[in-house]
């Protein structure tokens, strides 16, 4: 992949329209908002509500992750990208990984050999285990996500030692699986009904050298690349021990200058989470790969969606055999949504026309330019105000957008504010936004054109004196939120606008410090590492070479 090359989005779903959706929130919000632009009446709920009661919930999971849609006909109730229609045997089975394995033993689906283990194992039994199926073998937590304890390609019994400590010890999963290493491509696989929507091949975290700069500078390249990407700018490589270990066993170091194409693999897991790209092979897949995962699924009843995780073997002996490693009721598809690579593939669709079939056709969303604003949406919730909040209804239809650059004595708050009367009066959304001392910024959108284009004259008519010397139309290419907003980032003379603001001030620098902390743990991890110490001497000698040049 070039540095400077990203996947090809959705036009509907692009990186300005999800940026207060990150992680999960973006997988709850993609499908909310299909819904929402189909007319759909969308609420969303905090996990004390009543209808989430029976439905199987992960994680603390703050506001923005649980929500329900309804149309004249029916009510179906979401946590993420799972609906209501997976049933809670589905969910259990796909979170233990190794009942997983045994419903698609049984129905016929190809599997890795391997075996679960109940925190009453002993070390000796798994060890016996392994010697009995034969290295390399993985070992990974029954029922974590996100990649989180899985350590892959064991090759021996002191490694395997190490293994159990980390993840049974360590990281306190006493319940875990030990199953064949299978090498090969590894895939995601989104299925909803008989029919694979979306699949990637999920490349583990890399670089590519350039000649010139060092695994280190490549990486910070990368992670430039990561920033631009809705899905990825929370996911990017995060210098750790891991990395450390396996460059160095690989030959290299931190200040090691790959040649020009060459690839250098960071981690052995794939994980999007821990810096793998999505690459889409969606139209490249074969057929028998997507027929393996549609029979997975139905493998388990009342299981009409998720994701279905696959490696193809690269061994000489079986090259080209597809197993199914695991089953995810609740999977991301920020990958299938922002790949690094590849097109976009529109999930949230297919899963509103399997929910709401009586939708198909009803709105053209793949070409909407309405959202809403989940942040303010959200705060009712985030703030314990209430446990459910109703979205405003989408504008259905064609929307005309129009934006004004108005120049004058224009700055004055009373009059933004007699501008959003007039818009909401019109049935119009958009915003006023303040640009420099003497300009505004006003974009205004609705079903009807002659309302978008009058408003023009209606900004001069402002009956308090605000002078207006100049009216700019321009044409306008970005997204509309519903409502209308003044984008000011508080009023002064409204003490709930000011205190409003500096809830949001607070709430970024914890997140800031947040962020602070880990980056001081990860480095304090780094320099204590064997790893480090091993090639202090590397690295000295690295930068008295780049001294004498």
């Amino acid at each position: 992949m070039k540095d400077n090359q990203l996947g090809i989005s959705l036009p509907h779903l692009n990186n300005d329209m999800v940026r207060n959706a990150r992680k999960t929130r973006l997988d709850a919000f993609a499908v909310a908002l299909e819904g929402w632009r189909r007319g759909l009446k969308l609420k969303w709920y905090t996990k004390d509500s009543e209808h989430f009661e029976n439905m199987i919930i992960f994680g603390v999971n703050p506001p923005g992750r649980l929500f329900s849609l309804t149309s004249e006909k029916q009510t179906h109730y979401f946590f993420r990208t799972r609906g209501d229609l997976v049933s809670s045997e589905a969910v259990e089975v796909g979170s233990e990984k190794d009942d997983t394995k045994i419903y698609l033993g049984n129905a016929g689906v190809p599997v890795p050999k391997g075996k679960g283990f109940e925190a009453e194992a002993t070390n000796e039994e798994i060890i016996a285990f392994a010697e009995s199926v034969g290295y390399p073998m993985v070992l990974k937590p029954s029922n974590a996500s996100l990649g989180n304890g899985v350590v892959t390609n064991i090759k021996n019994q002191e490694q395997l030692l190490k293994a159990i400590h980390y993840v049974r010890r360590e990281l306190e999963y006493e319940e875990v699986v030990l199953e064949q290493y299978v090498s090969g491509k590894e895939y995601r696989v989104y299925v909803v009904g008989d029919e694979v929507i979306a699949a990637y091949n999920r490349v583990p975290a890399n670089i590519m050298g350039d000649g010139e700069h060092t695994i280190e500078q490549l990486i910070d390249i990368k992670n430039a690349v990561r920033r631009k990407n809705a899905r990825l700018n929370s996911c990017l490589i995060h210098m750790d021990v891991e990395i450390l270990e396996f460059i160095q066993e690989a030959g290299y170091t931190l200040e090691s200058v790959p040649e020009k194409g060459e690839v250098i693999y960071l981690r052995e897991k794939t994980n999007v989470s821990s810096g793998g790209d999505p690459v889409d092979v969606t139209d490249t897949m074969p057929e028998e790969y997507k027929q393996i995962a549609i029979k997975a699924l139905k493998a388990i009843d009342d299981f009409p969606q998720g994701g279905v995780d696959i490696i193809v073997n690269d061994r000489s002996d079986v090259r080209g055999e597809a197993v199914v490693i695991e089953l995810n009721p609740t999977a991301q598809i920020g990958g299938a949504l922002f790949p690094i690579e590849g097109k976009s593939r529109d999930i949230p669709k297919a899963i509103i026309d399997y929910y709401f079939p009586e939708t198909k056709g009803r709105v053209d969303t793949t070409n909407s330019r309405v959202s809403f604003d989940l942040i303010n949406v959200l705060e009712p919730l985030e703030n314990r105000a209430a446990v459910e909040v109703e979205v405003a209804p989408a504008p259905i239809g064609d929307l005309y957008i129009q934006k004004y650059i108005v120049n004058g004595n224009v700055q004055r708050y009373n009059f933004h504010k007699w501008l959003k009367r007039q818009a909401i009066a019109n049935d119009l959304h958009g915003y006023v936004k303040s640009v420099v001392f003497d300009e505004i910024e006003v974009v205004v959108a609705g079903t009807d054109k002659k309302a978008v284009d009058d408003f023009r004259e209606v900004i001069k008519g402002y009956p308090q004196g605000s002078e207006v010397t100049r009216i700019k139309a321009e044409d306008y290419d970005g997204f509309v939120t519903v409502g209308f907003e003044i984008t000011e980032k508080y009023n002064t003379n409204d003490i709930k606008s000011v205190q409003h603001a500096l809830r949001r001030m607070d709430k970024d620098l914890q997140e800031l410090r947040k962020k602070k902390d880990r980056a001081e743990k990860d480095v304090k991890h780094i320099l204590n590492s064997t790893s480090w110490k091993v090639t202090e001497s590397m690295r000295k000698l690295g930068s008295k070479v780049k001294d004498k040049k």
